[in-house]
C-alpha cells in the first residue's frame, strides 16, 4: 500500500508530495472551493466565489467572479486581501460585503464604493431596491444585551471569571459573550449617502436572529413591495432554549413598527422564509416536532392575504418519503426544492395549486435532476437553473440545469487542472442485505488503478449526525477520494438513521444508537469483505461525531473484525456527555432523556461505549478539539485513557483551538498526516 509521505520540515514547514499522480492532502488544499452567490434577475449572469487556501499563511481568501450563463464569459471582480461575501445583484449594479462593510460596484466590478461605515461591522447583508430609487439593506449586527462579569465588579479589573445561572452558557465552539445577533434595517440613497439611519427591528430583546452558530441571511427577507420583513428567531432563554427547537417566524410591519408571530403553534424549527416574486405568498421550511432537529423538513406555503397555510409534502402525500433541505421560487405557481434521495441530493419541481388552503390542494412533485451527484445550493435563471454540483471524485463546480430534460452542463472549471492530472477512484453503488432483511445502499470506493487480483486494506466509514445522509458529498477532511488514493478500499453504508430513504428509516436511530445501526455497519463490512480483494486481516474503522461514537461502540463489539480504529470527536461516556453538552433537545430526542430516569437505565447501558471497554483489544487513535462544546474534549481524553490503562496502543491527537471540525489549513495537514500514519502503522 502506498504510504503517505507528508513530511514536516521545521525550517519553512514544507511538505513532500507522493510521486504517483493521485489525490494527496496537499492537493486537496490546493483545490478552489466554489460557491454560488446569486443569479441576475434576467437569468443571464451569475456571481460566484472561489476560496483558495494558503497553507503557509494558514488562511484562505475568497474572490468574486461574474459569468454569463450562455457564453460562459468570465470576469474576476475582486482580488483583495480578505474575502468578499454576500454578493448579489442590485438593479444594474452588484453589492458585496468586505471587511465587515457593504460595497457596491458596476456589474463589471469597476467603480467600487463602500456605502456603510458601521461600528463593529455588519454581516449577512441583503439588498432590496425600492421604487423610490433607494436601496433597503437588511443585515445582522451584534448588540450587547446583558452585563459582563467585569461590569459586576468594576473595582476588580484583573479578575477572570464567569457567573453562570442558567444553561446555554456556551454553544458549539463559543462561550456566551453577553451579546445577541439582531437584524437591522437601513436605506441607502445614492443622492444623499450620508443620510444613513439604523433601525433594530428586534428591539430590546436578548434573542438571536440569525440563530447561532449556523444561521445566516437566509433567516430573514423583505417583501417585494418593501413593506414587510419576515425573520426567524427563537424566543427562549437558558434551559428552555436548550431543550427546544421551536423557532418561529416573525412578520415586521415597517411602517407601523409592529411584529406578529406567523408560526405560533408550529412547534419545531421554522426557517428560511422567502416571498414569491409577486409577493402574494411566503414559503419557509418547517419541522413539526419540538426538540427533534432531524425531523421531516416540510415546505410551507402561506397566502399573504388570507394567512392560509399549506404543507407541501402533506398535500402531495409524500410526508413519509421526502424531506426538503432547500428551495427557490420560480414564480407564484412553481418552486424548485432540494431533497436528499437514495444517497444523493437532487432537485424537484413543486407545482402549487391556484389557491392556498390548509386542507391542501393539487400539488405535484416532479424530478428535475438525476444521477450519482449532489446538487446543493441552486438558483432560478430564467427557464433554467444554476446550481452547485459535486460527487465523491469532484469538489463543487457550478452547472446549468435544464428542468425539462434534466441535462446539466458544467459552467465553471476551477479545478480541472488538478482533476485532469490525477487518477480518479471508482465509486460503486451496492445493495447490502441487513440483519433484519432490508436493502441498504452502501458506497464502495476503490483505489485508483484498482486491481481485483490484489488484496487491499479496507476501511469501514461510520457517518456522523446521526441523521446525515452518506451522499455524494466531497469533504475536505473525510475525503473518500483521498482515502482510496492512499491504497484503501472504503465502505460507506447508509445505515439506519439517515434521510433519503423514507421517514421510518431515518427515525429508527432515535433511542437505538447501539442497536440496528451497529448491525448495519457490521453487515456492510461483512458483505464487502466476502470479495477476494479485501484483506480481512487489515480492516479499519473510522468516523466522527456519532461516527466517532460508532467507532468506540464497535471497538468493544467487533469480534476481531478490525485491526485499527480512529475516532474523531466521538461520544464515549453518554452519561457524562448528557451533563456537559449544550443543545439538550438533541440528547433528549436521540437518547430518550436523562440517564437517571429508571426506564432508561438499561438503554444507556446497552448503548454506552464506556460499558464495553473491557472488550477493547485494538489500537485506537483518538482525535478531539478543545473548543468542541457539542462533544466536550473530556470524551476523547477518557477514551484515550481507557485504552492506555488496558495496555492497548493508543494516541491522542488534540487541537486546542479547533471545535467539532478542523478548519485551519496547517491543522488539516497535521490531521491527515496523523490519520494516514496511524492506518499505515496498523494496517500492513
Amino acid at each position: 500500500m502506498q504510504k503517505l509521505l507528508t513530511l514536516f520540515i521545521v525550517s519553512g514547514l514544507s511538505f513532500s508530495l507522493t510521486a504517483q499522480e493521485v489525490m494527496t492532502p496537499e492537493k486537496l488544499w490546493e483545490l478552489g472551493r466554489v460557491s454560488l452567490s446569486a443569479v441576475s434577475e434576467d437569468g443571464k449572469t451569475f456571481l460566484y466565489g472561489v476560496t483558495k487556501y494558503n497553507t503557509e499563511a494558514n488562511k484562505g481568501n475568497r474572490d468574486l467572479y461574474l459569468m454569463n450563463v450562455n457564453s460562459l464569459d468570465r470576469k474576476k471582480l475582486t482580488d483583495t486581501e480578505g474575502g468578499e461575501y454576500d454578493a448579489q445583484f442590485i438593479n444594474d449594479k452588484i453589492g458585496f460585503s468586505y471587511k465587515g462593510q457593504f460595497h457596491i460596484a458596476d456589474k463589471n466590478g469597476e467603480n467600487k464604493k463602500q456605502i456603510t461605515d458601521i461600528e463593529s461591522g455588519i454581516s449577512g447583508v441583503k439588498a432590496f431596491p425600492q421604487k423610490d430609487g433607494r436601496i433597503a439593506l437588511l443585515f445582522t449586527k451584534t448588540v450587547k444585551t446583558t452585563k459582563t462579569p467585569s461590569e459586576l465588579y468594576p473595582d476588580l479589573p484583573k479578575a477572570e471569571f464567569k457567573v453562570i445561572d442558567d444553561l446555554m452558557y456556551r454553544h458549539w465552539d463559543s462561550w456566551d459573550d453577553y451579546r445577541s445577533n439582531h437584524i437591522f434595517l437601513s436605506y441607502y440613497d445614492d443622492k444623499n449617502p450620508n443620510n444613513f439611519t439604523l433601525v433594530d427591528i428586534m428591539g430590546d430583546i436578548e434573542y438571536d436572529s440569525p440563530l447561532n452558530p449556523f444561521g445566516g441571511p437566509e433567516s430573514y427577507t423583505m417583501s417585494p413591495d418593501g413593506k414587510t420583513i419576515v425573520y426567524e428567531t427563537k424566543r427562549k432563554k437558558g434551559l428552555e432554549w436548550a431543550v427546544s427547537t421551536n423557532s418561529d417566524l416573525y412578520m415586521y410591519d415597517i411602517e407601523k413598527g409592529t411584529t406578529v408571530n406567523i408560526t405560533e403553534g408550529m412547534m419545531g424549527y421554522d426557517k428560511e422564509p422567502s416571498f414569491s416574486p409577486d409577493g402574494s405568498k411566503l414559503a419557509w421550511l418547517s419541522m413539526k416536532t419540538e426538540g427533534y432537529e432531524s425531523d421531516v423538513n416540510d415546505l410551507v406555503i402561506m397566502d399573504i392575504e388570507t394567512r392560509e397555510k399549506m404543507h407541501v409534502l402533506i398535500a402531495a402525500a409524500m410526508y413519509d418519503d421526502l424531506t426538503f433541505h432547500s428551495y427557490a421560487w420560480k414564480d407564484e405557481k412553481t418552486i424548485y426544492g432540494g431533497v436528499p434521495t437514495d444517497g444523493t441530493n437532487q432537485i424537484i419541481e413543486v407545482k402549487l395549486p391556484k389557491t392556498i388552503k390548509a386542507a391542501g390542494g393539487k400539488v405535484s412533485l416532479n424530478p428535475v435532476t438525476e444521477g450519482q451527484y449532489n446538487y446543493n445550493h441552486f438558483e432560478v435563471a430564467g427557464k433554467m437553473l444554476v446550481g452547485e454540483r459535486q460527487d465523491m471524485n469532484h469538489a463543487t463546480e457550478i452547472y446549468r440545469i435544464n428542468p425539462k430534460n434534466k441535462e446539466a452542463d458544467q459552467l465553471t472549471h476551477v479545478n480541472d487542472d488538478i482533476y485532469d492530472n490525477i487518477t480518479l477512484s471508482k465509486v460503486e453503488k451496492r445493495a447490502v442485505t441487513t440483519s433484519d432483511g432490508k436493502n441498504m445502499l452502501t458506497w464502495v470506493i476503490y483505489p485508483p488503478d484498482f486491481d481485483p487480483n490484489k488484496k487491499y486494506p479496507t476501511l469501514l466509514y461510520c457517518q456522523g449526525g446521526p441523521q446525515s445522509q452518506v451522499s455524494q458529498f466531497y469533504s475536505f477532511r473525510w475525503n473518500f477520494q483521498l482515502m482510496a488514493a492512499q491504497g484503501y478500499i472504503v465502505v460507506a453504508p447508509n445505515r439506519r438513521g439517515l434521510p433519503g430513504f423514507g421517514r421510518e428509516w431515518n427515525e429508527q436511530i432515535s433511542g437505538d444508537w447501539g442497536g440496528q445501526a451497529m448491525k448495519d455497519y457490521l453487515a456492510a463490512i461483512d458483505a464487502v469483505s466476502e470479495e477476494s480483494y479485501v484483506d480481512k486481516e487489515n480492516r479499519g474503522c473510522i468516523g466522527a461525531s456519532y461516527g466517532g461514537y460508532s467507532v468506540y461502540w464497535l471497538a468493544g463489539n467487533h469480534d476481531k473484525r478490525f485491526s485499527a480504529f480512529i475516532s474523531h470527536c466521538g461520544l464515549f461516556d453518554l452519561e457524562n456527555w448528557y451533563l456537559t453538552t449544550e443543545e439538550l433537545f438533541f440528547a433528549n430526542q436521540d437518547l430518550g432523556g436523562p440517564f437517571w430516569k429508571p426506564e432508561l437505565k438499561n438503554a444507556y447501558q446497552q448503548h454506552d461505549p464506556k460499558d464495553y471497554i473491557k472488550n477493547w483489544d485494538t489500537p485506537i487513535l483518538v482525535i478531539h478539539g478543545g473548543l468542541d462544546f457539542r462533544v466536550p474534549e473530556a470524551q476523547g481524553m477518557a477514551a484515550f485513557q481507557a485504552a492506555k490503562l488496558q495496555g492497548i496502543p493508543a494516541r491522542f491527537l488534540y487541537f486546542p483551538n479547533e471545535g467539532h471540525w478542523i478548519l485551519k489549513p496547517q491543522n488539516g495537514l497535521v490531521w491527515h498526516d496523523q490519520f494516514f500514519g496511524w492506518l499505515d502503522q496498523w494496517l500492513k
